[in-house]
């Protein structure tokens, strides 16, 4: 069984869809899911370490146990935790991917964005 991480917002609307996407991008049986407000906002600031840590933590643990193929930090046009404009989102996913391949540099790190319709893109990679 192949698995995949994805490190999500926790609207619930956002879940599908993105699980829907890695299973086919990294051709993965199942998806573990780590959802925060704004996890790419967390990621790309590295300011709040107790935040940080709690998702590398959770990740550790899916690595151990699951040995993913990838993992995915999504952001979202709709995102409540995250009011920032697209292209600043954008940054802030690219950042966090970027600490997230230093972190994982065995494993596959890509971005997501999910638009107001809950169409999810790649735009990112490590």
């Amino acid at each position: 069984m192949l698995f995949c991480v994805a490190i999500n917002c926790m609207d619930g609307r956002a879940q599908l869809p993105v699980i829907e996407f890695l299973k086919k991008r990294f051709n993965a049986d199942f998806v573990d899911c780590i959802t925060e407000a704004a996890p790419a906002q967390i990621l790309a600031g590295e300011t709040n370490r107790r935040q940080v840590q709690s998702i590398v933590d959770r990740i550790d643990i899916l690595i151990a146990e699951h040995n993913p193929v990838g993992i995915a930090i999504a952001a979202s046009e709709n995102c409540t935790g995250d009011a920032a404009d697209k292209q600043k989102q954008h940054e802030r996913l690219d950042l966090s991917v970027k600490f997230l391949k230093r972190q994982y540099s065995s494993i596959e790190v890509i971005g997501l964005w999910i638009d107001k319709n809950w169409a999810v893109s790649e735009i990112s990679s490590q």
